[in-house]
């Protein structure tokens, strides 16, 4: 576990006056060894031959760009939350810029009208308005993108959609009855979709276990969606056996706090900021925040209390000193793989499919350029990685079972 950021903090404060009293006036910036946000240099997605992939800074690639004939050939459809939201949005964009950056192409993101308040119809709006627009392929992210993304599909046939965080759409939506249960659903599958997704619980699953062998013994953990994301739902299932498991190798008891509160949109606001605040002041050590801008409310508890923070998607240590390290997913990397799969005339092999990338595709895990666990060797989660990928570990990706689990050995309460 970390020392206390008050101590560093004052130390930093003294070298920087003694430095700059030894440099003089200068005015030329520090560099910077820290990855630019959003970029995933420890989990790239399946390896492709296109050369979409490319180690440049997405955060050097402008956001938006003129096109001579005003048409964009890679569209993205952003999820709800801000674009720059140094989560998934983010995350998801620098696939789009990047691959197209690299391969001469145009490219043109497109906002839902009514932000956190977005309809189907302001998703599909956004949607036709990219294909209109001229797009080759677009990107939609999110899981509550399918029914705008099913009507776009089916309208539009002939452009390939990747859905990130999704799967296979039906071209009829799947009915429930009245106990919830799926009634069936003999549908064709959209063959123009491909639904890209994440193992996500292997990802949770390694910050939780790090997080406790650090030496964290009283967690919480803080999610987007309103508990029906499915991938948050994924992380923080993950989360919860990774805790127990290393507890259980120590030999003791951790406690946890879990909550979907104030996060259904994904955004920030006073009110989560306010129950992490208090968290943190009754015991809370460390939070995993998962859900795009809700980031920014959890820091702001963290940094007020002197708490941390487990970051989301991907690498968000450059954005505050109080995250010790984040359950990342090759969001770039796989939106590069798949687009590319359009440009290189396969797109057949993942249009219809459930892709579902994880540890085995190299497309989930702990970034270790920016390792910062003292108690934690890299060393050790390396060799932890390895037992999930030569199959030694399995993690449960059954996260219904979260709450009927007697965990052995944490205090789980679900808020």
């Amino acid at each position: 576990m970390k020392k206390s950021k008050k101590l560093l903090a004052l130390l930093l404060c003294l070298a920087m006056v003694f430095g700059l009293a030894a440099c003089g006036n200068s005015n030329k910036p520090a560099d910077s060894q820290t990855p630019a946000p959003g970029t995933n240099t420890e989990t790239p997605a399946p390896e492709t031959e296109t050369p979409g992939e490319t180690a440049a800074d997405p955060d050097a690639i402008e956001d938006s760009m003129t096109s001579a004939d005003s048409t964009y050939q890679v569209a993205f459809v952003t999820d709800v939350g801000q674009l720059k939201d140094k989560s998934f949005n983010q995350g998801t964009f620098d696939g789009v810029k990047l691959y197209a950056a690299a391969n001469g192409l145009s490219y043109k993101y497109y906002q839902p009208a009514n932000g956190s308040e977005a309809t189907d119809d302001d998703r599909y709006d956004a949607m036709k308005a990219a294909v209109e627009g001229g797009a080759d392929v677009v990107v939609c992210a999110g899981y509550l993108q399918e029914a705008a993304l099913r009507k776009a599909a089916i309208e539009y046939p002939d452009t390939p959609f990747v859905f990130i965080d999704g799967y296979p759409i039906q071209e009829q939506a799947t009915e429930y009855d009245a106990a919830g249960n799926a009634l069936p659903n003999d549908s064709p599958v959209l063959t123009n979709v491909a639904g890209v997704a994440f193992q996500e619980q292997q990802a949770g699953y390694l910050a939780g276990y790090a997080a406790v062998k650090d030496g964290f013994t009283k967690l919480g953990f803080s999610g987007g969606g309103g508990g029906t994301n499915p991938a948050c739902c994924r992380f923080g299932y993950g989360y919860v056996q990774g805790a127990n498991a290393a507890a259980l190798e120590k030999g003791i008891t951790v406690d946890m706090n879990y909550s979907w509160q104030y996060g259904s949109n994904f955004s920030a606001s006073t009110d989560l900021q306010t129950m992490i605040n208090g968290w943190y002041v009754n015991g809370t050590e460390i939070v995993f925040a998962c859900g795009g801008s809700m980031f920014q409310s959890i820091v702001a508890a963290a940094s007020a209390n002197d708490g941390y923070v487990i970051g989301v998607d991907v690498d968000q240590s450059g954005e505050s000193e109080y995250v010790v390290t984040s359950a990342m997913k090759g969001l770039a990397d796989a939106v590069q793989w798949a687009v590319a799969k359009v440009y290189d005339g396969t797109f057949s092999e993942i249009g219809g499919v459930a892709t579902s990338l994880g540890v085995n595709e190299n497309s989930v895990g702990l970034p270790t350029d920016t390792w910062s666990l003292e108690n934690y060797p890299v060393e050790e989660y390396e060799a932890l990685y390895q037992e999930v990928l030569d199959g030694t570990l399995v993690v449960d990706n059954d996260f219904t079972k979260l709450e009927t689990t007697e965990w052995s050995n944490v205090n789980l309460n679900v808020i």
